[in-house]
């Protein structure tokens, strides 16, 4: 069974999927969403890789060095040991500024023997629409495009440059290392400036894993998933990406194939809901201010996912030339998605503004902007909740009225309330007080299924939906209300199989989905728990973390016969579940003293 047996290295400019047996299938630069150097992940013929191998065969085992985004693959051979150290540097400069060049290193560490290896360097670069040339000079190794848009790309390395390109043996007796960068470097690059840029970076990542709240239980789990997390953070504008990658199918051979490579609004309460208890204030706020900054004037609209530079257009175009993931066409860049209507996002935003003002102080300035856009986004909302939109799952070719959209919009007045308390705005609470209530009644009135005895997917059907077990943690029902019980029972009864969530099962744009969404399994979990079935909720829990890759690693989708992964990996939105469901099974915090003994320790 093929999985998606990969590591990922970034360091907040852009990101490498190296595979359990060292070869670099997928990788951007100089961004996150640039054009592909290596894309052997969705075409093995024409997309590119750069794969170190043993001559004589190996023995391979992977793993993450400690708290950290640094991945080692270790080959145990006949002729010796040695392993490469895959990492993006990523570290503080002396004028309090960060260094994260567009720059991947491969580190071989040799431990023992002298075994020969021999390097495939293959970069296709603009995802490998035309041929990529390979020029030699004294210092690097060039690949370049002459057709389409110019692409280049620079090879540095402590071994002999035609060798490495040759693909001929190379014996080693001490370490080496490859270096590529989207730019030319203006210093020398030798085997002491990859070794201190390694160890620079190693230190980088332990200091930001420290800084990290510990747990009682499930404290690897979530230290990995917050490591991810930060890892799709975009550094320049605090924009965090659903996914590294592109078009990974939710089911093998269909065409639910999607670019993942940018920010959508709906994960961003809570990432700053889990970012700010992991303790990192600083990634939840410059995440804020991104979110912040995209609010539009008065009456322009909102969109649901911004690029990550907060680009407004993503058209959406296919890649024709490549074959997809196991042939799964089409291979799409861009996401059309970024035109829907989804009135679930009026009340992410008020949501995101309320933990703002919460979490941090603002200035006076900075308060009245946000309580002008506050004040216009209930305005909107008065307006629109009684629509039909595209909901949660942007489904394309039909609008509903979604109970989660009609939720949110309940979520929108309920956080306009309390900003408005914290403000000291009397004459609004009352006023979207009754906003609430009328949509809180309108939500019980014909969302409610006396035949399923559950609130359903949307007015007037009998289908039922996993984003409805977020009414819980929006705060618009409580745990123990029967209702809700019934509800998460229902839809557990309903969508799930072999120990895996539909998101749901009646018919959209391309079918019935054949593929559990991870994120619903996380969600049942946690409902489980909320409704007093604390065991059961553990149990599913632990079995579920056993579908992870080998590194710990989770996509958007799971088969569910196979339980093999399936869609864009790895996924911020499954991450952010896991660990706000462990946290909320961890038992609580490790106390300060604890920590400083184990510092100590």
């Amino acid at each position: 069974m093929n999985n998606l047996n990969y590591g990922v290295v970034g360091n907040g400019k852009s990101a490498a999927l190296i595979s359990d047996k060292g070869s670099v299938n997928w990788l951007c630069l100089p961004k996150f969403d640039s054009p592909s150097i290596f894309a052997a992940l969705l075409d093995k013929e024409r997309g590119g890789q750069f794969s170190i191998v043993s001559v004589t065969g190996a023995d391979i085992t992977q793993r993450y060095e400690f708290h950290s985004n640094i991945l080692i693959t270790r080959f145990e051979c006949v002729d010796g040991i040695f392993e490469i150290h895959d990492f993006m540097p990523r570290y503080k400069t002396d004028n309090k500024g960060y260094y994260l060049p567009p720059d991947l290193i491969r580190y071989i560490k040799l431990i023992e023997g002298k075994p020969k290896i021999k390097v495939h360097f293959d970069p296709r670069l603009e995802y490998g629409k035309y041929d990529t040339h390979i020029t030699f000079n004294g210092k690097y190794v060039k690949a370049y495009t002459t057709k389409g848009n110019y692409d280049s790309l620079y090879l540095y390395t402590s071994m002999d440059k035609l060798s490495v390109v040759g693909q001929l043996p190379i014996t080693i007796e001490k370490d080496q290392f490859i270096l590529i960068s989207y730019n030319q470097k203006l210093l020398a690059q030798d085997l002491n400036r990859a070794y201190l840029k390694l160890q620079r970076t190693k230190v980088y990542w332990l200091d930001w894993a420290e800084r990290t709240t510990r747990f009682k239980n499930y404290n690897d789990e979530i230290m990995r998933s917050a490591l991810l997390l930060k890892l799709l953070s975009y550094h320049k504008s605090g924009a965090i990406l659903a996914a590294v990658t592109t078009s990974l199918p939710e089911t093998i051979g269909e065409v639910r194939n999607w670019d993942y490579r940018f920010c959508w609004i709906r994960d961003s309460s809570m990432v700053i809901k889990v970012m700010t208890m992991l303790g990192h204030f600083n990634v939840a706020h410059k995440y804020l201010n991104f979110i912040i900054d995209l609010l539009p004037d008065k009456d322009e609209k909102i969109q649901i996912m911004y690029g990550i530079n907060g680009e407004k257009k993503l058209t959406e175009t296919e890649l024709p030339h490549l074959s997809g993931y196991e042939n799964s066409k089409p291979v799409r860049i861009g996401n059309a998605a970024y035109k829907q209507k989804q009135n679930d996002i009026y009340g992410i935003l008020v949501d995101v503004i309320y933990q703002l003002f919460h979490l941090f102080t603002t200035s006076l300035e900075h308060s009245e902007e946000l309580w002008t856009i506050v004040r216009n986004i209930i305005k909107i909302v008065e307006r629109n909740w009684q629509k039909p939109d595209k909901g949660i799952w942007e489904i394309r070719h039909s609008t509903k009225h979604f109970t989660f959209s009609k939720v949110l919009c309940w979520v929108a007045a309920d956080r306009g309330i309390k900003i408005a308390e914290l403000l000291h705005q009397k004459e609004y609470i009352e006023k979207w007080g009754k906003l609430k209530e009328k949509i809180r009644n309108d939500i019980f009135k014909n969302a409610w299924s006396e035949e399923k005895q559950a609130f359903t997917q949307a007015y007037g059907t009998e289908d039922l939906d996993a984003s409805v077990l977020l009414m819980e943690a929006y705060g618009f029902i409580e745990g123990k209300d029967p209702k809700f019980k019934s509800t998460v029972k229902a839809i557990q009864e309903e969508l799930e199989y072999k120990g895996l969530m539909y998101r749901y099962k009646n018919k959209d744009d391309f079918g019935q989905p054949s593929s559990a969404f991870t994120i619903c399994s996380f969600w049942l979990v946690r409902s489980l728990y909320k409704i007093g079935e604390k065991d059961e909720a553990k149990r599913k829990f632990d079995e579920l973390l056993k579908y992870s890759n080998h590194l710990g690693l989770f996509s958007e989708d799971l088969d569910f016969e196979t339980k093999r992964m399936l869609g864009n990996f790895p996924q911020a939105y499954s991450h952010l579940a896991l660990i706000d469901t462990a946290m909320l099974l961890a038992g609580g915090e490790i106390s300060s003293e604890e920590k400083i003994l184990g510092n100590i320790g």
